[in-house]
């Protein structure tokens, strides 16, 4: 740990100078919807898995799901990687923002016109081709994940620690707006193949409206004032040498190795462990909706607790993010352990803490990681962390399949 105790000891740049002022928090207000739109898709096709897993039951479809987009997402990271961190050389931030939230909207329409051209009849013999066009779906959604999230952080990571926070706090609002959206649906329509049916529409139409808002919204953020003096500022370092991708890494390989453990962590349990392998005889179908909720609400509190309280030490985090490796045994014993230990308080109380855990560590390294570099390194130490995060998210959704051996 001797690089990540160097880090905790430096001072973060631009302290010194005084900000410019976002007024009426209009960037803040853009970030955090970006945030929430570069999410919401995933939300909401891992909310509607009662639907998708009628219109599929031989499938295990939240896992499926996690693989192809998650993997997808990756792969455009890895390109990234590859260009050394810089995007610029083959578009700017605005046309990869709008390039991906264009796919966003595709992918989810073609999700609502599958849907249709079967006549919302719920049969369970759809044929295998509308099955891997709706695969194919999601792998364009977790495309454009990629090219958004990772322009979105890379940017922020230029920028004061206040649109970082903003950015994860908005990610994390998306599941909690998706998972309420979910409860009102299923509480207020018929459990039938056309309440079902109902309830995804709702989904994708509610997503894909905001996804069209955050095309508007990522093309206004750089005509901001408060934007155009940040990069006016940020300008005045273009004559050093751009910094190289794998120096940069090696100086934040400790709050990347932790990003790599958080999301490895929470994307082998959360959303499939819930969604397949707990049961209750109490809450039945509403257990795993009760539960992804509860995630999504306490992801989103330790994504907000940043705004208020931000741990100064890279080092500390880290260590915490080791700490999460205690949450497999955990949940081991709910599964295959004591009837006390299946009570379903203890697995709610377990689900906050794995989602306030996310949520907090998550916002602490990559508020902290960039600036915790020069200046010019500090979109490239951004990108970094969007890499090792999106690994974290392959390698977990691919040890959730674990849980079912």
């Amino acid at each position: 740990m001797q690089k990540t105790q160097q880090m905790e000891g430096v001072k973060i740049p631009g302290n010194h100078q005084t900000e410019p002022r976002d007024t009426f928090k209009i960037g803040y207000a853009i970030h955090f919807l970006l945030g929430a739109g570069n999410l919401l898709p995933w939300n909401a096709l891992i909310t509607a898995a009662d639907y998708f897993g009628h219109l599929y039951p031989s499938k295990h479809v939240e896992r499926v799901f996690s693989v192809a987009y998650m993997s997808s997402s990756l792969l455009v990271l890895a390109l990234i990687m590859g260009l050394g961190g810089n995007c610029k050389m083959i578009m700017s931030f605005r046309m990869r923002m709008n390039l991906g939230f264009s796919l966003f909207v595709l992918s989810l329409m073609v999700i609502l016109l599958l849907d249709w051209a079967w006549d919302g009849n719920g049969s369970e013999g759809r044929p295998n081709a509308a099955y891997g066009v709706t695969v194919g779906s999601v792998v364009v959604c977790g495309l454009a994940d990629g090219l958004v999230g990772g322009s979105l952080v890379g940017s922020a990571g230029k920028l004061p620690k206040q649109f970082m926070q903003a950015v994860f706090a908005g990610t994390a609002s998306s599941g909690v707006l998706v998972s309420i959206l979910r409860i009102i649906t299923k509480a207020s329509l018929p459990q039938t193949p056309q309440g079902l049916r109902t309830s995804a529409t709702l989904y994708f139409v509610l997503s894909t409206f905001i996804l069209l808002c955050c095309i508007f919204c990522s093309n206004l953020l750089y005509k901001l004032p408060v934007m155009q003096q940040h990069n006016k500022h940020l300008g005045t370092g273009n004559l050093n040498p751009r910094p190289n991708f794998w120096d940069v890494a090696r100086k934040i390989r400790w709050p990347a190795f932790g990003i790599f453990t958080v999301y490895t962590v929470t994307l082998s349990i959360f959303p499939g462990f819930m969604a397949e392998n707990i049961k209750s005889t109490i809450c039945k179908d509403w257990y795993p909706v009760i539960l992804i909720t509860i995630y999504n609400v306490f992801d989103l509190v330790g994504k907000c607790l940043t705004a208020a309280y931000v741990l100064e030490n890279v080092g500390k985090a880290t260590w915490g993010c080791m700490a999460r490796l205690l949450f497999y045994p955990l949940f081991t014993v709910c599964l295959h352990g004591p009837s006390w230990m299946k009570n379903e308080v203890i697995v709610a109380f377990l689900t906050i803490a794995l989602g306030l855990t996310n949520g907090y560590l998550t916002s602490v390294l990559m508020i902290l990681t960039p600036k915790s570099v020069l200046d010019q390194e500090a979109e490239v130490s951004a990108v970094v962390m969007a890499v090792f995060l999106g690994m974290g998210l392959v390698a977990g959704s691919v040890l959730g399949w674990f849980w079912i051996i």
